[in-house]
């Protein structure tokens, strides 16, 4: 591939920075130089800017293969800020839109396609991607690829498919966290070639990683608010939590709320919108909250209840302190959490023939024939699904997630997809179409007006309210000329969604003979005892620097201890207290050689401001028969 543009001039012209982080300009150049290419970059490293500016210099598009659909959309949309074009394509959209977003791909329209991975092996996306002039292929979130992974995502394996479809397109791969286990998975997975490996250190200099048992976890969490100012995130792993933790701030005068994957679109939107501006100070989540959001001047995050794995750990902990300035990683537990977590590891794997029940009740509850359906995305109301079946609501939601695990359902928690609209007529037949239709003509004549001919080539998001107060008609008229139109097929109407989906990622089975791996899954149960272990191993050890601990884990061997961690803290408070006796044993000694004194006149002449730490030193000297009391009652020498 030929280099049109200068990358540092990419970085200037659409980012503003003036240098890259570091490792950035090494992985581009690597990219831009054809080479496979896995790139380990921890939390807020800038793992985007590592394909998006290779790509920007480079003739082609560039696919992105990505498994979180928020992720996706706030790239496509930070692009689209910097007036770069760019797509995505995933579960849920129709496949009307897939085709047009796909063409436009073809014709050069987009310099960045973002694909969720099941939609690989699909005959409409491989027709199309061997016309495309594809200059990179970018696979984020890598570690999914990988069983041993912490989010082992079985469609992930198919990305090697794009290898024999385009062999000759370079791959980045790129995570914020894999062990020595999952790199090598990673490179073997998705065939990379002479791979070049960048992998900064997961050591963070500035980030102050804390383990605190707490009787009180309440009392201890406003502690460390008033202690450390700034803006902060509090993980907990239940959404009513989130609420219930937020108003125990608010009533403590902290400006909180409170977010999950539970809230409406627009309610998630305005939230984070205001916890990133500052305008709320704390913001309580589940980890729905904080993937993609780089937010620099966080001083401080808390879990208020144990993560699963070190690796969802250490990168919601690494959301603190991006500015590189000092920030807090907090986590409290009570020796009730570390039960809770292993019983949840437990209960996230239920019986063989219940994950069986509950597939064949989705099958009948949608309505859906053995052998059809792959791909197709279903609007999911969970608890009605529970009630018309009778399933219990905590074993049902790990049977899906089972099922999701294995490769034959996604489950999206919070789908959102705005309302969206094309024109089918154009010119002549339009215009005819004005003139039989007069009643409708003024509201064509808005739309085209409000969003342009943007409308004739591609679908555009849309906003009914205002086209509502625009022609001061209300909402659901608005709505009504749209599927009015839409059944003429002057236009196609995609009416907004916010509701949970299912998509069913292949064709359906029949429930008895579901093709569920039982070795596979029991390898993944002991992979995630495995990490949960090790999360309890790293709170409830107090020996070893706490950073230390989690580059181990990690496969980054050292012996530099951060110093700013509770155990580092504590030994250095404790040497401090023993340097301080030994100091201090000198000058009793040496005021008690003259004279017997009193323990106020010793304390007086040692050290009056550190008083407690002069009355240890007595007290030790006194245990171990070093000084006594003589019958006057001063304190003197033992003879």
């Amino acid at each position: 591939m030929s280099i049109l543009k200068d990358i540092h001039e990419i970085l200037r012209e659409y980012w503003g920075y003036t240098s890259f982080r570091p490792l950035q300009e090494e992985i581009i150049e690597s990219i831009t130089g054809g080479n496979d290419t896995l790139a380990l970059l921890p939390t807020g490293g800038g793992k985007s800017i590592c394909f998006q500016i290779p790509a920007l210099a480079m003739d082609g598009i560039c696919i992105v293969i990505t498994p979180l659909i928020a992720l996706m959309k706030d790239q496509v949309g930070q692009l689209k800020k910097r007036g770069v074009n760019a797509v995505a394509i995933y579960s849920g959209l129709s496949k009307r839109e897939i085709d047009i977003a796909l063409d436009n791909c073809v014709f050069g329209h987009n310099k960045f396609l973002y694909l969720s991975p099941e939609r690989l092996l699909t005959d409409i996306f491989t027709e199309r991607v061997r016309k495309m002039n594809v200059n990179i292929i970018a696979v984020d979130e890598a570690h999914c690829i990988s069983q041993w992974g912490y989010d082992f995502r079985p469609s992930y394996l198919q990305v090697a498919a794009l290898r024999i479809l385009l062999p000759q397109v370079p791959f980045i791969a790129l995570t914020a966290s894999a062990t020595e286990k999952v790199k090598k998975d990673i490179i073997e997975k998705l065939t990379l070639r002479n791979v070049k490996i960048f992998q900064k250190s997961y050591e963070r200099k500035n980030l102050s990683y804390s383990a605190i048992y707490a009787e009180d976890k309440e009392k201890k969490m406003l502690e460390i608010l008033k202690n450390v100012k700034g803006s902060s995130i509090v993980y907990t792993r239940s959404r009513k939590r989130t609420s219930d933790i937020s108003g125990i701030l608010k009533k403590n005068r902290i400006n909180a709320d409170f977010y999950h994957a539970g809230l409406s679109n627009e309610e998630r939107e305005v939230k984070q919108n205001k916890w990133i501006s500052g305008e709320l100070r704390v913001i309580v989540a589940t980890n729905a909250f904080g993937m993609g959001i780089d937010k620099p001047d966080v001083r401080s995050v808390i879990h208020y209840e144990l993560p699963e794995n070190p690796e969802s750990y250490y990168q919601e902990a690494g959301r603190g302190g991006r500015d590189e300035r000092k920030a807090y990683a907090v986590l409290l537990y009570q020796e009730n959490d570390i039960r809770i977590l292993k019983d949840k590891i437990s209960r996230a794997y239920p019986s063989i023939d219940f994950i069986r029940r509950v597939y064949q009740a989705l099958a009948n509850f949608f309505k859906i024939a053995v052998g059809s359906n792959s791909l197709q995305s279903f609007d999911f109301d969970s608890s009605e699904f529970e009630k018309i079946y009778e399933l219990p609501r905590t074993e049902t939601y790990y049977a899906l997630k089972r099922l999701e695990a294995e490769g034959f359902l996604q489950l999206n928690e919070s789908f959102y997809s705005p309302s969206a609209m094309m024109m089918n007529l154009s010119g002549e037949d339009l215009y005819k179409f004005q003139i039989a239709q007069a009643s409708l003509d003024p509201f064509i004549k808005t739309i085209l007006r409000m969003y342009g001919g943007g409308l004739y080539n591609n679908f555009v998001t849309i906003n009914e309210n205002d086209i509502s107060r625009q022609m001061q008609i209300p909402t659901t008229e608005v709505i009504r000329m749209f599927h009015h139109l839409d059944k003429l097929n002057v236009l196609n109407y995609l009416q907004r969604k916010d509701k949970p989906q299912i998509t069913f990622l292949t064709p359906r089975h029949d429930a008895a003979k579901l093709p569920l791996d039982l070795k596979k899954i029991e390898g993944r149960k002991n992979n995630d005892v495995e990490k949960s272990e090790a999360v309890i191993a790293y709170v409830r050890q107090k020996e070893r620097c706490r950073s230390m601990v989690l580059l181990e884990y990690f496969g980054e061997i050292t012996d530099h201890v951060c110093g700013i961690c509770d155990v580092c803290l504590a030994k250095k408070k404790e040497k401090e207290v023993v340097d301080s006796y030994q100091l201090y044993r000198q000058s009793i000694i040496g005021y008690l050689e003259k004279e017997g004194m009193s323990i106020e006149a010793l304390i007086q002449k040692i050290d009056i401001k550190n008083k407690n730490r002069v009355l240890l030193a007595i007290r030790e000297m006194l245990d171990n028969e070093e000084i006594q009391y003589s019958q006057a009652g001063s304190l003197v020498l033992k003879s």
